[in-house]
């Protein structure tokens, strides 16, 4: 058996979960590539399966990585999944499948309703890793980064700081095969008053974490939305659901990702062989 892993060639390096899914390859004996997605010379109908990771360039072009998708058989996650969760607008559908959510308003313009949380987050809805995204205390920087992001033709999404983040960080909770693996503390990374910045990786800081039964049953639920959704089973080789607690001490859901979320290997116990067995196992 093949398996090809796609990754960019600007973030390969950056991927802590690569080499750690190429060592699991090789111990089950499995021929495994890690390639660029937009490698022209790349014939990816070859691969007996097309994992995606860590294609983090897409967000600049989008429209270019979903054509490659489109392209790409026997692709994980699917084609169908990569188009609906690359625009983070699929929220709107978790919300109106009763997931609990982030309260999130779109494209605001300066005077709208913005509610009194005390501090916001301005993010474009295609979007990794933070970029273009700030924690604002000034209801105009709310309606100036907004007006940026739209102008340029990009939709907007403002939502209130969830304060917990300052001290309890996000939870993420990694599924492979659709069965929970494990999950990690991601611990604050916007900082008030910073604006926009573009590279805040280096301040990432992950711990192994064992999450709550509330909010295993919140990832559980957000994972079957997408079948909901989708209007069929997603068949997700791979999904990571992104937590925060909410002032009355409930689990939301910050994101949903099931592109090329870093599924944090190193901080598992045999996370790498898992999703090598469980790619073995649909093909």
């Amino acid at each position: 058996m093949t398996i090809a892993f796609a990754t960019s060639t600007a973030f390969r390096t950056f991927d802590e979960d690569l080499p750690l899914i190429q060592a699991a390859a090789d111990q089950r004996g499995i021929d495994a590539a890690i390639l660029s997605w937009d490698d022209p010379d790349v014939d990816w109908s070859a691969f007996d399966a097309v994992v995606v990771r860590s294609c983090w360039d897409y967000i600049e072009r989008r429209g270019a990585f979903l054509d490659w998708a489109r392209s790409v058989p026997r692709l994980h996650n699917s084609r169908e999944v990569i188009e609906w969760n690359t625009d983070k607008v699929y929220l709107r559908q978790l919300e109106a499948a009763g997931i609990p959510i982030i309260e999130t308003r779109w494209d605001i313009a300066a005077g709208d309703d913005i509610g009194s949380p005390g501090e916001w987050v301005v993010k474009p809805t295609v979007s990794a890793g933070s970029k273009d995204t700030a924690r604002w205390r000034a209801a105009e920087d709310v309606y100036a980064h907004s007006a940026q992001l739209t102008a340029a033709g990009r939709t907007s999404m403002t939502q209130p700081y969830i304060s917990s983040v300052d001290d309890e960080g996000e939870t993420a909770m990694l599924f492979i095969g659709g069965v929970f693996s494990h999950a990690i503390r991601k611990g604050q990374l916007l900082e008030p008053g910073e604006g926009v910045v573009q590279d805040r990786a280096g301040r990432e800081t992950i711990d192994p974490r064992t999450p709550s039964s509330a909010q295993r049953d919140i990832a559980q639920a957000a994972l079957a939305a997408v079948d909901t959704v989708l209007g069929h089973p997603a068949d997700l080789l791979y999904a990571r659901v992104d937590l925060v607690t909410d002032a009355d001490g409930s689990p939301i859901v910050i994101e949903l990702e099931l592109t090329e979320p870093s599924l944090f290997l190193p901080h598992s116990d045999g996370g790498a062989l898992r999703l090598v067995d469980a790619v073995l196992a649909r093909s």
